[in-house]
């Protein structure tokens, strides 16, 4: 089992990810052939080698043609690692500065699903731009679909984000686990002013997964919003290298001179050793909170209002369990399963909505099939049916009810008939 490894202990941008890959063994020339796909024109790629601290590693760069560039001056944005990663996006109502060269969610969506790009590698770019649209759009108060976005949006951003899951698809697409994730200090420049690193589109970023930062004391932004949106939506686990062999390192390198450590990233490609938690399964794991609270004086109309407005808000999951309580009083544990960054949220619903005075918070982990959907066909018509993979081997599957209840309502038949049928035309 072949596992990835990022060692960010100088953050992440886009380029210098891509940088790592190229040093790493992505060969440049497939890697600008594939991002040909996109039918995207305006630039040209250039990865060189050099060095950063006496490591020497790839410098990866997009060159934008005349007429393309969309003049990072103008825009007021410090750099971070690279030339060109600079993706601090705005919201619509941004009409101060110039949106040349910028396209909004729904633009970039159309342009890598109608490109020639494996469904993969298109799944996963749009997952990347979902999350900076979502961050973008709770700092602008605003529905992810309606931000727009400048330097994200522009042609080099693209580049690095696509390129980033074209790269990981020549790799094999490893497993991604990363060191935990490191960031400066200071200011960032953006045109909206001067923020505190790390930069709220980051930082929103990072906590919608759930991921812990830490700050150091170097006094620049080493996280970008792109690199923040490649670690949320590809690496698995944060934390010390466990249980891994090394193959092969690559190194990526920013542009500016660090002041306390070398501005690269290091990408370890790994062969997992025959034991531990990583070496095992390939499952899939993230961190959720869980919100209890012990109720002895709240009535089933409450609870079920409450856990249809949680469910309505977003949360993963509400259920209550019957308990005992002191003094031998019957009671129920109301639990609450959320994103981190929607913790604080369904705190304040459960004070506000019940009659609960505290609320215990825990974070918890999760380890998840990976999941894939088909359609099967049955004597009534087509189903959807959602499978979980384990190790590459389906290991569950489980009809969608909606698309059962829908044949089953046209046939004028049970739902479980159509159910059934279902489940003998999946094989596993």
């Amino acid at each position: 089992m072949k596992a990835l490894y990022l060692d960010i202990f100088s953050g992440l941008s886009g380029d210098m990810f891509l940088g790592a890959m190229v040093d790493l063994g992505v060969e440049f020339r497939l890697l600008d052939q594939e991002l040909g796909r996109l039918r995207l024109e305006g630039y040209h790629l250039h990865a060189g080698h050099g060095e950063k601290s006496g490591i020497a590693g790839v410098k990866f760069d997009v060159h934008l043609t005349a007429g393309h560039d969309h003049d990072h001056g103008d825009h007021s944005h410090s750099h971070s690692h690279g030339d060109h990663d600079t993706s601090h996006s705005h919201g619509s109502g941004d009409t101060g500065h110039s949106h040349e060269g910028s396209r909004n969610f729904s633009q970039i969506k159309a342009l890598i699903y109608q490109s020639q790009l494996s469904d993969w590698v298109k799944q996963k770019a749009v997952a990347v731009f979902q999350r900076v649209a979502n961050a973008e759009g709770k700092i602008h108060r605003m529905p992810p679909e309606q931000v727009h976005f400048h330097e994200v949006g522009a042609v080099d951003s693209i580049v690095d984000i696509v390129g980033a899951c074209i790269a990981l698809e020549m790799l094999g697409r490893p497993r991604v686990l990363a060191a935990n994730v490191v960031e400066g200090t200071g200011f960032v420049t953006c045109a909206h002013g001067r923020f505190p690193i790390p930069a709220p589109a980051t930082l929103e970023i990072l906590a919608a997964r759930g991921i812990t930062v830490a700050q150091c004391e170097e006094p620049h932004e080493l996280v970008t919003p792109t690199g923040a949106a490649l670690l949320a939506e590809f690496v698995e686990e944060f934390g010390p290298l466990r249980n891994l062999k090394p193959v092969k390192i690559g190194y990526g390198l920013g542009t500016r001179n660090n002041l306390t450590r070398p501005n690269v990233v290091r990408a370890i490609l790994c062969e997992a050793s025959a034991s531990g938690s990583l070496s095992v399964h390939d499952w899939q794991t993230d961190s959720i909170v869980v919100l209890e609270t012990n109720l002895d004086d709240v009535s089933g109309e409450v609870l079920g209002a409450f856990v249809e407005k949680a469910l309505a808000s977003g949360a993963l999951d509400v259920f209550h369990t019957p308990i005992q309580m002191k003094k031998n009083r019957p009671g129920t544990l109301l639990t609450v399963l959320c994103a981190a960054a929607d913790a604080d949220k369904f705190s304040e619903l459960l004070l506000r909505e019940t009659s609960a005075f505290g609320v215990r918070r825990t974070t918890a982990e999760r380890r998840k099939l990976r999941r894939e959907f088909t359609t099967v066909t049955t004597p009534f018509g087509e189903v959807k049916v959602k499978l979980g993979k384990l190790d590459g081997k389906v290991v569950q599957a489980a009809p969608e009810f909606e698309s059962c209840r829908e044949l089953a309502a046209k046939a004028g038949v049970p739902v479980k008939a159509v159910h059934e049928a279902a489940m003998r035309a999946t094989q596993f």
